[in-house]
């Protein structure tokens, strides 16, 4: 069974950067894809981003060119870089461990606990 423990949310003002880091065991990390949802007061969770195996990557539409995705496989850890908050980042993020299929599209199956993340404008 996997574990996943995120870490890196917190409060920050509009226009600020904010690292998120989940931390994975149980699984072999390097063969995994891993990515990021949200989830805002009121609303679904939607994807944030994703990373293969490879390195191919998926964002959000909401997220593109403000947020990156990368892993450290010595580490067994996936960060989330934030750049040019908005208070519509505002939400609980959450690490997966799942699936992106051909096309790019990634399906997440194991999740974290979440971590809080406030932008304030």
């Amino acid at each position: 069974q996997v574990q996943l423990v995120e870490s890196g949310g917190g409060s920050v003002q509009a226009g600020g950067s904010l690292r998120l880091s989940c931390a994975a065991s149980g699984s072999i990390f390097s063969s995994n894809t891993m990515g990021w949802y949200r989830q805002a007061p009121g609303k679904q969770r939607e994807l944030v981003a994703a990373i293969n195996s490879g390195g191919r990557t998926n964002y959000g539409d909401s997220v593109r060119g403000r947020f990156t995705i990368s892993r450290d496989n010595g580490k067994n850890t996936v960060y989330l870089q934030m750049n040019s908050l908005k208070s519509e980042d505002t939400g609980v993020y959450y690490c997966n461990k799942g699936v992106m299929v051909n096309s790019g599209t990634y399906y997440p199956v194991d999740w974290g606990q979440g971590t809080q993340v406030t932008v304030s404008s």
